[in-house]
C-alpha cells in the first residue's frame, strides 16, 4: 500500500474556549486534488495551518511527506509550496522582484521568467504588484508557491472574490499543477470549484469532517438515480451543494 503523503489524525485547536478544529483525520494521496469544502468559519483554514505547520495544533499528529510540520519546519518548507488566504506583497515591488526574492530563498528554484510566462504574468514582469488584477495577482502568488518546485502545493481559498473568468483561468493552473506530477491540498467554500478540480474532498462543518468521497460519489450516495422530479422551473440535476446541505443537516440532527 502506498503511503499517503498527508496523513492528518484526530488534530484539535482552540482559541480560548472556541474550538474550531475539532478531531479531523484525512489522508491525501500523491497526485491527487483534495479539498477541505465548507462555509466561512468552518476550520478549513485553521487546518491547512495547522498542516502547512503555521500553527500548532492542540492534539493529534500530523505528517507531511513524512516529516512534522512544527518538529521538521525548516525541512518541510524546502518541499512544500503554500498560498495563504490572505496573502499581501508590498505595493511598490515589481512581479519580477517578488520572483526574484523567493527564488534566493531555495537552493534549487525554477527559472523564474519560465514560470512567469506558463502563468501567463510574463509581460507584468514590471508591473507593480498593487497595479495587477485580482486574477494576475492570484497567479503571481500560485507561482511564488511554485517557485521552489514543491511536492506538495497548499491553496487556500484560492479564487474567492475573483469574477468568472479569473476563476476558470485559476482553475485551469490548479489542473496544470496535478497534470505536472504535483499533490494538491486546497480550502474552498465554492461547491462549483470542489466538483471541478477535486479528485476527492472532505466535507468540514463546526471543525469536523462530516463526510470524505468523490464529489461524484458524494452525489452519487446521497441522491441516487431513479427518480425524476419534474416542476415548473427547469430540472437541474443534485450538486455538491446540495449534498454539503443534507450530510451537515443529518450531522447535526444526530
Amino acid at each position: 500500500m502506498i503511503d499517503p503523503v498527508v496523513r492528518v489524525d484526530g488534530i484539535r485547536k482552540m482559541y480560548g474556549r472556541l474550538v474550531a478544529v475539532d478531531g479531523v483525520s484525512f489522508e491525501v494521496q500523491r497526485g491527487e486534488i483534495f479539498g477541505l469544502i465548507g462555509p466561512n468559519g468552518a476550520g478549513k483554514t485553521t487546518t491547512l495551518e495547522c498542516v502547512e505547520g503555521v500553527r500548532r495544533p492542540d492534539g493529534g499528529s500530523i505528517a507531511v511527506l513524512g516529516l512534522d510540520p512544527i518538529r521538521d519546519r525548516r525541512a518541510l518548507q524546502r518541499r512544500i509550496g503554500v498560498q495563504l488566504q490572505s496573502a499581501q506583497l508590498q505595493k511598490r515591488i515589481t512581479v519580477g522582484e517578488a520572483i526574484d526574492l523567493w527564488r534566493s530563498l531555495y537552493d534549487s528554484p525554477l527559472d523564474g521568467a519560465a514560470l512567469l510566462d506558463q502563468l501567463g504574468l510574463a509581460a507584468k514582469r514590471d508591473a507593480w504588484f498593487m497595479t495587477l488584477s485580482g486574477g494576475q495577482r492570484q497567479r503571481l502568488f500560485v507561482a511564488l508557491a511554485l517557485v521552489n518546485d514543491p511536492e506538495v502545493v497548499f491553496l487556500d481559498e484560492l479564487t474567492t472574490g475573483l469574477d468568472p473568468q479569473a476563476r476558470r483561468a485559476i482553475w485551469a493552473l490548479v489542473r496544470g499543477i496535478r497534470d505536472r506530477g504535483k499533490t494538491v491540498v486546497l480550502t474552498t467554500h465554492s461547491m462549483e470549484e470542489a466538483e471541478r478540480l477535486c479528485d476527492r474532498v472532505a466535507i468540514i462543518d463546526h471543525g469536523r469532517i462530516v463526510e470524505i468521497d468523490s464529489p461524484e460519489a458524494l452525489v452519487a450516495r446521497h441522491f441516487p438515480a431513479g427518480r425524476i422530479a419534474i416542476s415548473d422551473t427547469k430540472w437541474l440535476p443534485p450538486t455538491l451543494e446540495d449534498v454539503f446541505l443534507k450530510v451537515t443537516g443529518d450531522a447535526m440532527r444526530d
